[in-house]
């Protein structure tokens, strides 16, 4: 059927894979299509908020309570504290379909609600003192081992400082990553996280960036040893396994994807839904415009040249690539775990290739689309100039940045050691 305007063009196509996140488990829980339509529903008050955002350089307080209210941080948390239990492929569909709106702001959410699934992989104690009293409660992280955590008698004390944590001024813990002590005298440190609460710690305002700016990724300061009793941590080894401690008490298989084959997602699907908008800022943008032309082709619509056709084209079968291969890598690993089967690092590698490839794509679709759009697309109102500018910050995350994935990759297939994040 052909689309009859440049709406229904720009929207996601419906998803092509049957998979088993997509469905919750609890009773009464809302369907992924009222969650992916309160999403969009979201999309214009975040479009006429982002420019405000990026000011900010923070997501604003009622966006976040929009987001609460709408129970996107519910998504993957366990039914136990009131949660949906979806999986990623449900999170990859409504992230996506906010970052239409707003980058900043979909990335913010999207680490409040992966990080529900993260304290969800922790011992049960630890998932109590985190929504025990506060169901609500969400969790910001910082992931590189940055402090080396003192272990005493029940626990560890830990101090230092910890960069890029996303959302922090919405949320009422932090995941640190810190490396723990050798478990026996000579071996080497090994690295996991902590849960702390938000009284332990301080933010330094010192998120000041030429992209992402509403992110509000400022530095967690814990100035003087706090201690963190032993429940509350969590090893990458544990992490990355097939069977995490909080198995135990959360059935549901999803929460037994190792941690890197499934949770990049979450940086992803911002850059999807961002390059999406791009697309649709684009529409409207040549759709409309008359050029001036400073020396021939004045009087023309921009709709009219071949390189905006042409971009335009290319912007759309990279966008719809990149959403092809995180859905079927996530159908397939969520449906491994629902199978009880493990999650090979074949796959896990295949997954974190393909995390980084599709950041690329998009970011080749915003760069392929601004850069034939001339003078108009320049001025800070309009809202493809900061897509650009998010999506090349996106780009570059250590998580998703393509030099640095690919060569991980390539070493695998090489039959070497993959150095590296998988």
């Amino acid at each position: 059927m052909i689309r009859d305007s440049l709406a229904d063009m720009a929207a996601f196509p419906p998803i092509p894979f049957a998979c088993a996140g997509r469905s919750s488990p609890v009773a009464g829980a809302p369907s992924i299509q009222q969650l992916g339509d309160a999403a969009r529903e979201l999309v214009p008050y975040l479009r006429s908020q982002a420019r405000d955002t990026e000011l900010l350089r923070r997501v604003p307080e009622k966006s976040t309570e929009m987001f609460h209210e709408a129970g996107f941080f519910r998504l993957m948390q366990p039914a136990r504290y009131g949660g949906y239990e979806y999986g990623f492929s449900a999170l990859i569909e409504v992230i996506s379909e906010l970052g239409r709106g707003c980058a900043s702001s979909a990335w913010g959410c999207s680490l409040g609600a992966v990080h529900q699934w993260v304290v969800s992989i922790f011992p049960e104690q630890a998932q109590d003192d985190v929504w025990g009293e506060n169901p609500a409660a969400i969790v910001c992280g910082s992931y590189a081992p940055a402090a080396m955590a003192e272990q005493v008698e029940g626990g560890f004390t830990v101090q230092g400082q910890w960069h890029w944590a996303s959302n922090v001024d919405n949320s009422q813990w932090a995941l640190l990553g810190v490396q723990f002590p050798p478990l026996e005298k000579g071996g080497a440190p090994g690295a996991g996280f902590l849960l702390v609460p938000r009284e332990d710690w301080k933010i330094q305002d010192d998120w000041h960036v030429v992209g992402q700016s509403g992110t509000g990724s400022k530095t967690v300061v814990i100035d003087h040893p706090v201690f963190v009793p032993a429940h509350r941590q969590l090893t990458f080894a544990q992490a990355s396994s097939n069977n995490p401690p909080g198995a135990a008490v959360n059935t549901n298989p999803i929460y037994k994807i190792p941690f890197l084959s499934a949770v990049p997602v979450c940086l992803v699907s911002p850059m999807l839904g961002n390059a999406q908008g791009a697309i649709e800022g684009y529409l409207d943008l040549c759709g409309t415009r008359v050029t001036r032309g400073a020396v021939a082709g004045a009087g023309n619509r921009l709709s009219q040249f071949f390189p905006v056709q042409s971009r335009l084209a290319e912007a759309y079968a990279a966008v719809d690539a990149a959403r092809l291969l995180l859905l079927r890598d996530i159908a397939e690993v969520e449906q491994m775990a629902m199978d009880g089967h493990k999650i090979d690092v074949a796959t896990r590698i295949r997954n974190r290739r393909d995390h980084s490839y599709s950041t690329k794509l998009c970011h080749q679709a915003v760069e392929g689309l601004f850069s034939s759009v001339g003078g108009a697309g320049l001025s800070l109102d309009q809202p493809l100039q900061r897509m650009w500018r998010d999506a090349n910050m996106i780009a570059r995350h250590i998580s998703l940045n393509w030099d640095a994935v690919s060569s991980m990759v390539g070493q695998f297939h090489l039959g070497l050691e993959p150095k590296g994040q998988y």
